[in-house]
């Protein structure tokens, strides 16, 4: 891939692993992990016509899409090749991307929905030091009981099965035809994720080389 750092935007519905595979880009080839999330906190007062994501964050609002493009943008000026992570969310997203970047390499997460929703609802947090596991992939020694402080573990309420449907269901309406959009234009690179984290992580390893 040369000595130039690679711009990669990562795709794939909630629950894929798109945390997990961020962070094994990052430190494999040195890039910048840029997250819409962590864009707008880190630039809460950043100035654009639409005013700052501060306003809208405080609100409890969605910040808008001209406003998080700007972000986004700024925030891939001062990167030296990236992953990106988070965005675009929709179809006007992607093409503002198209405008402002030019990207190496278009990586989707393909996980089938009944994986998404074994991964998403087997999450159980501990309500006192934050600790989490999962019922099959990450369990306590004792079941249901924290390791770290000995509490009774919880599952958080936007973890069970019609909260988590509904999250899917927003993804395929909104981020789907972003999928599609790529997909289009010959630049997607399907990645079968439903194999585990070492699996996902050598086929993408493969597919970058």
């Amino acid at each position: 891939m040369g000595t130039e750092r690679p711009r990669i935007l990562l795709l794939g519905p909630p629950g894929a692993g798109k945390g997990t595979q961020s962070e094994n880009l990052v430190s494999a080839f040195d890039l910048d992990h840029v997250t819409t999330g962590d864009a707008l906190r880190a630039n809460k007062d950043m100035e654009t016509e639409y005013g700052t994501p501060r306003e809208y964050m405080d609100a409890g609002e969605l910040v808008p899409d001209p406003v998080v493009n700007e972000i986004v943008a700024a925030a891939l000026e001062d990167a030296d090749g990236y992953v990106l992570d988070g965005y675009p969310r929709n179809l006007s997203q992607a093409e503002y991307l198209d405008e402002i970047t030019t990207l190496d390499h278009v990586l989707f997460l393909d996980v089938d929905r009944e994986e998404l929703l074994r991964r998403l609802t087997g999450r159980r947090v501990c309500p006192e030091c934050g600790k989490t596991y999962h019922v099959e992939f990450n369990q306590p020694e004792t079941e249901g009981v924290c390791d770290a402080c000995g509490s009774e573990l919880t599952q958080r309420d936007d973890d069970t099965e019609d909260v988590v449907n509904e999250r899917l269901d927003v993804y395929d309406e909104n981020t789907l035809p972003v999928v599609e959009y790529y997909r289009d234009q010959g630049e997607l690179i399907e990645i079968d994720g439903n194999d585990s984290p070492d699996g996902v992580w050598e086929t993408i390893q493969s597919t970058l080389e």
